[in-house]
């Protein structure tokens, strides 16, 4: 399914993702890598068995990025222009290489983009749970969304 427009979002609209996703060991070891961060809690399985958790967690930018690429089918495929910014972004419980992520995003806010007018600015919730239903990301993100182009004012698409 193609993303939708902007003006086909409702407040308080609920998306509960189909897809899910495992994490790997691999998953988590390669986006540290990528991202040069070489913190022992990530990749030092030695190290990490002397802490409360007893092995690696997930990075957690890494379970950020996931739980809203895994929203991305239903929602925004092919119709955001930007990512405007992310608030509130919270783990409430860490994710380990085995744990399976699925997502479910609410449409908290809409509203125009006062210098786009063939724009608008669309708030998500998105909320990443793992396989025994827990908690484990959850963020607001905004997003510069296209907005149908029979929907559009006709002087925005005059200026096109």
């Amino acid at each position: 399914m193609a993303g939708l427009y902007f003006e086909q979002f409702e407040v308080n609209k609920v998306f509960r993702h189909e897809i899910r996703r495992t994490v790997t060991e691999s998953d988590n070891v390669w986006f540290c890598g990528a991202t040069y961060n070489s913190a022992q809690i990530h990749i030092d399985a030695e190290y990490c068995a002397t802490t409360e958790f007893g092995k690696p967690l997930v990075n957690s930018i890494f379970t950020l990025g996931l739980v809203i690429g895994l929203s991305i089918q239903d929602t925004t495929l092919g119709t955001t222009i930007a990512n405007l910014g992310m608030t509130d972004t919270r783990f409430p419980k860490p994710v380990f290489a085995g744990d399976t992520i699925h997502s479910v995003t609410t449409v908290v806010e809409l509203r125009d983009s006062k210098s786009r007018p063939t724009t608008g600015i669309v708030t998500f919730r998105h909320e990443g749970f793992n396989q025994r239903g827990e908690l484990v990301c959850t963020s607001l993100r905004q997003a510069l969304m296209m907005r149908s182009p029979v929907a559009r004012p006709a002087e925005a698409v005059s200026a096109s």
